[in-house]
């Protein structure tokens, strides 16, 4: 079967939109459990960091006064404390953001087909996606690993070499520095590379029920041809917006939590929590989202979408998911 026209990126933001606008409350609902929390832990996650230095800080000053010895046994304490927080924004941002692309994933692709979207199958969904897509990320990040290393073999072997000749490395002359950073970009432009080719595998685990290296290959497959939406779309929903919330969810020097002396100073913490909060929640969402619609594209472009709806509609009246809400085209769908 012949392929379609290729999606654009305007025509799967509008899709993604109609989706979300028709089970506003469905969408709501799973962003309130499942994104919100990681949005808020995302945005507290730099004050409470800063809180943490600012009592190291001043613990270390009074201590000193008194014992000098309790010293690096506080320091200790103080770096155990911002482990143990770093370890659990790990922890919760891959706990609900598999379970946010599987139950939003899910809900989605419903809404796309016109289905029922019921809020107890998209959470039952994220329960059993959540494992394959845990193991799926993990293929994907020891494949990131393996690359890293292969460069930093690549550098130290370079750099060997180069003593080995007679020529002598040092560290702050302009060459070597070209030469890292040369290597460096090259390193995320790879990396960013495997991304993009990758982009749909959370959304194809979800759908097809396949993990591991599986989904990484079909996704390959699939964004040929329409590499450069979903590099728009990365870059309109996840890169430039990231800037921009955590620009404005840095902890700044202007604003000291020893200075809160009244509760009209606290306000501007409450901004700096609640704004990039709801701002990530609702970025999140519509990636997540509009990656699931570039999947729907994809796979109509390569001929599959018509018979994954021929195989559950066949011998009944359907309503395509390509309408416009406004006026229904029905089609009849049979074997031949």
């Amino acid at each position: 079967m012949g392929s379609t026209a290729a999606a654009d990126l305007c025509s799967v933001l509008s899709e993604t939109q109609r989706i979300i606008n028709a089970h506003s409350r469905h969408f709501l609902a799973l962003s309130v459990l499942f994104i919100l929390p990681l949005s808020f832990f995302l945005s507290v996650y730099p004050t409470i960091q800063n809180i943490i230095s600012q009592s190291s800080t001043l613990h270390s000053k009074i201590l000193y006064s008194h014992a000098t010895f309790y010293q690096d046994d506080l320091s200790n304490l103080f770096t155990t404390n911002t482990i143990i927080l770093s370890l659990l924004l790990v922890l919760l941002s891959v706990t609900f953001s598999l379970f946010a692309t599987g139950s939003i994933t899910y809900s989605v692709i419903h809404g796309f087909y016109g289905r029922p979207v019921k809020l107890c199958s998209s959470i039952k969904s994220s329960l059993t996606s959540f494992l394959p897509l845990l193991i799926t990320n993990s293929f994907a990040e020891i494949i990131f690993l393996g690359v890293v290393l292969l460069f930093a073999l690549f550098f130290f072997l370079v750099m060997n070499g180069i003593q080995l000749l007679g020529f002598e490395v040092n560290v702050s002359s302009p060459s070597f520095q070209v030469f890292c950073l040369i290597l460096g970009v090259f390193l995320v432009l790879v990396l960013f590379y495997l991304q993009l080719n990758w982009v749909l595998a959370q959304v194809i685990v979800v759908a097809e029920s396949i993990w591991g290296l599986e989904p990484l290959k079909r996704s390959n497959f699939l964004i040929k041809g329409t590499k450069g939406v979903a590099l728009s779309l990365f870059l309109f929903l996840a890169f430039f917006p990231g800037l921009f919330v955590i620009a404005i969810s840095f902890p700044r020097g202007d604003l000291d939590i020893g200075n809160i002396d009244s509760a009209w100073k606290i306000w501007p913490f409450v901004v700096r929590i609640v704004v990039p909060s709801a701002l990530q929640t609702m970025l999140f969402l519509y990636n997540i989202a509009a990656f699931t619609v570039l999947y729907m594209d994809c796979t109509a472009a390569h001929g599959e979408l018509v018979w994954e709806i021929a195989e559950e509609f066949a011998g009944d009246y359907v309503s395509l998911p390509f309408d416009d809400g406004k006026i229904p085209h029905f089609v009849s769908v049979t074997y031949t």
